[in-house]
């Protein structure tokens, strides 16, 4: 289990039209977008609002071109391009919160990069092959990505060469002593919450490794970090494997997951305080650009 950086590597020439594409990502969109999600939205506890927040989801990338449909028992929105190349790289992020919270980071923020990639990518004359998923009740022991992977991706006509889940993207902050470290993990990090964490098995380590080189040479002031796990030990830390990568990893299916690190830099981490106005919008708009630039030079 180690850390890797983005400033330890060496920018590569970067490619202008991905560079061209990237700069469309609007600030502004990803901050509406956020705002309009953030109510509380539980599956059970607030079914109307959860319900609404899904029907809005599917009716913005059935705008942009999609073929969306309603899977599950659970409602995740799946999303697949008009034209189908398999395997397909799969961008993921749930849209529930718990009861008791606007859920802006969680998960509000992920949703809105995943959107700000759907938008982007459907403008292109020349798309990455991806597809999207918006799971509900990942609150609920990841009930919806869970039955997507297990009962739902093994008829599925298109399979899945890797995913990429965003899993609170949107809280940063450039003050010592707002990082911490989950207790019990033999890592060591900075104490300063400005990066983005990429989180990885043995399986999507060179993916991770793929991500930082990309934030050197596309964003170099934009620092990211990968936590890349070896010989299965994800298993012997828990805190490793609670979001809707875990399922993937179950699967064999090679899976990274996009942080800010929730409840380890997040003060307002599964509080009614998780609010719009409380997340790093600058911070936002970079993720999505790296993860768009990461599949536009990897496809």
């Amino acid at each position: 289990m180690f850390i890797s950086a983005s400033e330890n590597l060496n920018p590569r020439r970067i490619n202008a039209d991905v560079a061209e594409a990237i700069a469309k990502i609007s600030q502004d969109d990803l901050r509406g977008w956020v705002k309009w999600l953030s109510v509380p939205r539980h599956f059970t506890a607030q079914p109307r609002a959860n319900q609404e927040a899904r029907e809005w989801i599917a009716g913005m990338l059935r705008e942009w071109g999609y073929e969306v449909r309603i899977q599950g028992p659970f409602s995740n929105v799946i999303a697949l391009p008009r034209e189908t190349d398999s395997p397909m790289v799969l961008i993921g992020a749930h849209y529930d919160s718990v009861g008791s919270t606007p859920g802006a980071d969680d998960n509000a923020s992920a949703v809105a990069a995943m959107l700000g990639c759907a938008k982007l990518f459907a403008s292109l004359p020349w798309p990455p092959s991806v597809c999207f998923a918006a799971f509900n009740r990942e609150e609920d022991d990841l009930a919806g990505s869970r039955d997507f992977v297990t009962n739902d991706l093994p008829n599925a006509d298109f399979t899945i060469a890797a995913a990429h889940i965003l899993e609170m993207v949107g809280y940063a902050s450039s003050a010592p002593g707002t990082q911490r470290i989950p207790e019990g993990l033999p890592i060591k990090i900075p104490d300063v919450g400005n990066f983005i964490a990429v989180l990885a098995n043995w399986r999507s380590n060179r993916h991770a490794d793929a991500v930082l080189q990309t934030a050197r040479s596309y964003l170099p002031e934009f620092p990211a970090k990968s936590l890349k796990v070896a010989l299965g030990l994800e298993h012997m830390f828990p805190v490793l494997s609670r979001s809707d990568h875990a399922p993937f990893w179950a699967a064999r299916i090679p899976a990274l997951m996009w942080t800010d690190t929730s409840e380890y830099r997040n003060p307002h981490y599964h509080l009614p305080s998780d609010t719009p106005d409380t997340l790093d919008y600058t911070f936002l708009e970079n993720v999505t650009k790296l993860l768009c630039a990461h599949l536009l030079n990897t496809q």
